[in-house]
């Protein structure tokens, strides 16, 4: 969704607050695609100030479906987005000073809402998701979901060669 600023550009006392609905359906990574099942309206304050300063605050929540890392179990991730932006309109990428947030939502007198969440799911998606801190995972033999149950694999040991490789690490495995 786009959103025209230039009534807020051109006039310096002039603020823009709005609400829009959250377009963005699926949040798309280059290795998987997590679809959105919770979306919130799209909270928005934009407020020119001056100098080619643009200062935007935004709120939304959201949530997606995503895999546990363990044991591939699907799991909830909720995004709370309640942040503000300042933004240096017309700068290029090497113009831009440490100062101010990248920019590349507004082009001219838009701003792009869907690029501007997208980024912001990008820098808030946890690193490790799990579905629970004691999650078993999956056993690496017959796939069983080791939450779910015990499987009938084999426990294969480790080779009684590698025992002193083993007592070296334990040994002097940091506390």
């Amino acid at each position: 969704m786009l959103i025209d600023l230039s009534n807020v550009l051109s006039e310096p006392h002039i603020i823009l607050e709005t609400e829009v609905p959250c377009t963005l359906d699926v949040f798309r990574t280059s290795p998987a695609a997590y679809p959105l099942t919770e979306k919130e309206d799209i909270y928005i304050r934009a407020e020119y100030k001056g100098e080619k300063e643009l200062e935007l605050h935004v709120r939304c929540r959201l949530a997606a479906e995503a895999p546990c890392d363990r044991c591939l179990t699907e799991v909830p991730v909720k995004l709370c987005l309640d942040y503000v932006k300042r933004v240096r309109l017309g700068d290029s990428e090497e113009e831009q000073s440490d100062e101010f947030d990248e920019s590349n939502y507004v082009d001219g007198y838009t701003l792009d809402v869907d690029k501007l969440i997208y980024n912001e799911i990008l820098i808030g998606w946890p690193t490790k998701i799990l579905c629970s801190e004691d999650c078993k995972g999956i056993c690496n033999v017959c796939g069983q979901n080791l939450n779910q149950g015990t499987c009938d694999c084999e426990d294969t040991g480790l080779d009684p060669r590698m025992s002193v490789i083993r007592d070296v690490f334990k040994n002097f495995k940091e506390v």
